[in-house]
């Protein structure tokens, strides 16, 4: 199995997922670069890690692989999966979708965006912060992402130690990325865990749209914030159990 993280996550966010998975399966955990203190690199993080993430499993004769992502991790999980649909044998998708932007208004476009996100002004947004106001910043935005104000800190801290460039740059390039008619190409089963947006109908009316294009998906929202397998892990590894068997 290989476990993406979310934006400016540390692979260490798949701690307690790693270790109910195990005994049963060989976990091969990243961290982007650039996130968590990891080196960055200078060309378009997404696109680079799709492609260097399908020729690790090609170079490491992964036997039928499972990808697993969480938020930004799904997002490239699906990219992954529909561009080499025959290397994997599922796909799991932690409250990522494949086209951001898509999730106020689906019919909104890439060019559309455009309009609207600058990639120099986000650059310019995030490398003026110092590391006191860029931490107050993340853990702020954490809270609202998970229950648990330890691992919120904790979540923000991987944002302090993360380049400030591929912040920018990683959010400019996921809310310019529009993967959703990809998806078609996936041949392989898609489970996508959804947290709660407003209300549950709306998030799954939401997801649904997202996802429609995937001809095998299984798809379960739940009464949790963004991080879901913090927040809610009893009911993520029961879905993620009868997922993979």
């Amino acid at each position: 199995m290989i476990l993406i993280p979310g934006y400016s996550c540390s692979g260490t966010v798949w701690t307690e997922t790693v270790n109910h998975l195990k005994d049963k399966y060989e976990c091969h955990v990243l961290t982007l670069p650039g996130f968590a203190g990891q080196a960055a690199i200078k060309e378009a993080l997404l696109e680079t890690m799709r492609n260097e993430i399908i020729a690790y499993t090609e170079a490491k004769k992964l036997q039928n692989p499972i990808l697993l992502g969480h938020s930004l991790g799904g997002f490239l999980s699906l990219w992954i999966a529909s561009t080499a649909p025959s290397l994997f044998q599922k796909v799991i998708v932690v409250d990522g979708v494949p086209f951001y932007p898509g999730m106020q208004n689906p019919n909104t476009s890439v060019e559309e965006v455009k309009k609207f996100v600058d990639k120099d002004a986000l650059i310019a947004q995030f490398t003026s912060m110092g590391d006191q106001q860029l931490s107050v910043y993340a853990e702020n935005i954490a809270r609202q992402l998970v229950t648990d104000s330890i691992k919120a800190k904790t979540i923000a801290e991987w944002q302090v130690q993360s380049d400030r460039v591929t912040l920018a740059s990683a959010f400019y390039e996921m809310m310019t990325t529009d993967i959703r008619q990809d998806l078609a190409k996936i041949t392989i089963p898609v489970l996508v865990l959804g947290s709660k947006y407003e209300t549950l109908e709306k998030s799954q009316q939401i997801l649904s749209e997202q996802y429609k294009y995937v001809k095998k998906l299984t798809l379960h929202n739940t009464n949790s914030k963004h991080f879901i397998m913090y927040d809610q892990p009893i009911w993520f590894f029961k879905e993620l159990d009868t997922f993979l068997k």
